[in-house]
């Protein structure tokens, strides 16, 4: 028995672009109703380009969750922008995903540094988009408790830079708004078949999206003490014979100081990272994990091509 095809089908890709902590992985958990990319409160998070499948009505929305856009200072700093803008090349629809009240914020005396970075980043990406001659939708994002005319204030000054089609207020926390933005990604899809099976919400392979898992749980239990200094590897991913999943991680840290405070007093800090970590694989795998963690102190793990291999992220960038 052959499948028909749907003749009304649409799918293709949308990327969301965006400085960094811009509310893109918020968006994009927000827009597929369930958990594909990590939200911490550390920005540059999201490392790779994530692709979570949303679906509205006849399409399908491949997602591509891009790491934020700033200035590259190192090597992975580089390979990170060059992968978000090549996310954005090759969608169907590019949103501009901007956090509002930040960006207004960094206009006045109570913005911050972070405020201030984050509006460089995104007169950078106006910029290249400028320059590319890229037409993208604009998302202000973060809108709650914002007053109406400030933002209508903010939507036109951007709207003016003349690289923007249309103008989204939402918040992707609280879901205000996303509904008609999802709409209009939707109209945006090519018609053709789905690109994905109907039950699946993401394509990131799972050893990937696990070591995604546990380095969330690292910056939510030591964001304070330990900066953008830890990446986590799945070294091992085996099935068991009575349907249990074994992984084994690494998570690296750059200098030995950095070692007792992933591992806690008595290993207290480990044990909680992983068992939330593996509390989350069990409900994502739907079956028990055996999760066993290792922290290797390696001062140059962010020159390893078997990392960035792993990320999809380009090395010689």
């Amino acid at each position: 028995m052959t499948e028909t095809l749907n003749p009304n089908q649409h799918a293709g890709f949308a990327a969301i672009i965006g400085a960094p902590n811009a509310g893109k992985s918020t968006l994009v958990n927000r827009l597929t109703g369930t958990k594909v990319s990590i939200v911490t409160q550390k920005v540059q998070t999201t490392r790779f380009p994530v692709r979570g499948i949303a679906i509205e009505g006849d399409a399908q929305i491949v997602l591509v969750d891009t790491p934020g856009i700033f200035t590259p200072r190192r090597r992975l700093d580089r390979a990170m922008v060059a992968s978000a803008w090549g996310g954005a090349q090759d969608a169907d629809v590019v949103l501009h995903l901007i956090d509002a009240q930040s960006h207004i914020d960094a206009e006045g005396r109570e913005g911050t540094a972070a405020d201030r970075r984050s509006a460089e980043d995104t007169e950078t990406i106006i910029a290249n988009l400028k320059a590319t001659g890229t037409k993208v939708i604009l998302g202000l994002n973060k809108i709650d408790g914002m007053r109406r005319d400030t933002l209508l204030a903010l939507s036109q000054r951007l709207f003016e830079t003349g690289v923007y089609e249309e103008v989204y207020m939402i918040s992707a926390l609280s879901g205000d708004g996303v509904d008609d933005l999802k709409k209009r990604l939707a109209r945006s899809m090519p018609a053709g078949p789905w690109l994905y099976p109907e039950d699946q919400s993401a394509d990131v392979p799972v050893r990937v999206l696990a070591a995604e898992i546990t380095r969330e749980k690292v910056y939510l239990r030591v964001h304070e003490e330990l900066p953008y200094s830890a990446a986590v590897e799945t070294t091992s991913f085996e099935e068991k014979a009575d349907g249990s999943a074994r992984i084994e991680q690494t998570i690296y840290v750059e200098r030995e100081s950095q070692r007792p405070i992933v591992l806690g007093k008595g290993g207290q800090t480990l044990k909680w990272i992983g068992q939330k970590s593996r509390e989350e694989l069990i409900e994502l795998l739907d079956r028990p994990v055996h999760l066993f963690l290792t922290v290797k102190v390696d001062p140059k793990w962010q020159d390893s091509r078997a990392l960035y291999a792993q990320f999809g992220l380009d090395f010689d960038v």
